[in-house]
């Protein structure tokens, strides 16, 4: 089968986008285009489904960078050299980060998400790449904000010339959470006012059971907003996985052990990093 991918409009000189759950051999829980390792799918359906998700992107399957992430806000950044240490050496290098940039074309810089808010960044002057998992834990911890600050060291990155996109994660009418995750955000000086609502709990009118709703994307856009990147280029997607669990992988609708969607930008320009 050949991966249905939605593609984001960012630039001619990239491609973005985010696996649906069509276009591969993965069964279950985990149907059916499933590359993340790290879920409990079966190890012969992920490379079937990287080799075929790797043939759609016209790139090599090691070229596809699929992070062990845990909630962090640690990136790495792939460079050519990558691509010539052995493979226990690549994956030592991709365990525990959350984002991953490159300057290197033809590689998938990318991160597994099922509920989570991924983000990509595209630098348009040094044409460089990142992509980023803000889960809730990477949200409060302001990981947009410390990758493109670590984008600055490593690329001379400046945010008037990045162009972002939120790709599918969990809305705030979606999003509901205990009163532990709202005192976090709160202690954390987030705008409360603006990124949280008290509502029924999900599947229940009953007004005297209000539960905290916390909008992860708008967080992470403020964050976009607050680095420098310009309004009119930060493209939301407006895709929510719990409500559109048919298409998107959502763990909160799946449970955790199911797939992930995998968020991706290629370079493409033939000045870029070999």
């Amino acid at each position: 089968m050949t991966p249905q991918l939605h593609y984001y409009p960012l630039d001619s000189a990239v491609t973005a986008f985010s696996t649906t759950r069509s276009g591969g051999v993965s069964t279950g829980s985990f149907s059916s285009l499933n590359i993340n390792a790290y879920c409990g799918d079966s190890p012969e359906h992920i490379a079937a489904n990287r080799e075929a998700l790797a043939l759609e992107l016209d790139i090599l399957p090691s070229r596809l960078i699929v992070p062990h992430q845990v909630h962090g806000v640690e990136s790495c950044r792939i460079g050519p050299h990558y691509f010539t240490l052995p493979l226990s050496a690549r994956q030592n290098l991709i365990e525990g980060v959350d984002a991953v940039m490159t300057d290197v074309c033809q590689v998938a810089v990318g991160v597994s998400t099922a509920d989570c808010i991924p983000v990509l960044i595209y630098d348009t002057t040094h044409h460089a790449v990142a992509a980023i998992h803000a889960g809730w834990r990477g949200t409060l911890r302001h990981i947009v904000l410390h990758t493109i600050a670590e984008m600055r060291l490593q690329f001379s990155t400046q945010p008037e010339n990045i162009k972002a996109v939120i790709g599918p994660g969990i809305s705030k009418e979606s999003f509901e959470v205990g009163d532990e995750v709202y005192e976090a955000f709160s202690e954390e000086s987030f705008d409360m006012q603006r990124i949280a609502t008290r509502m029924p709990r999900m599947h229940d009118n009953d007004i005297q059971s209000l539960k905290w709703h916390i909008d992860l994307k708008r967080c992470n856009r403020n964050d976009l907003l607050k680095a420098g990147v310009q309004t009119e280029n930060i493209h939301d997607c407006a895709i929510d996985t719990y409500q559109e669990c048919q298409t998107y992988f959502s763990a909160r609708r799946l449970g955790i052990h199911s797939g992930r969607i995998y968020t991706g930008i290629v370079l493409r320009r033939q000045d870029c990093g070999l």
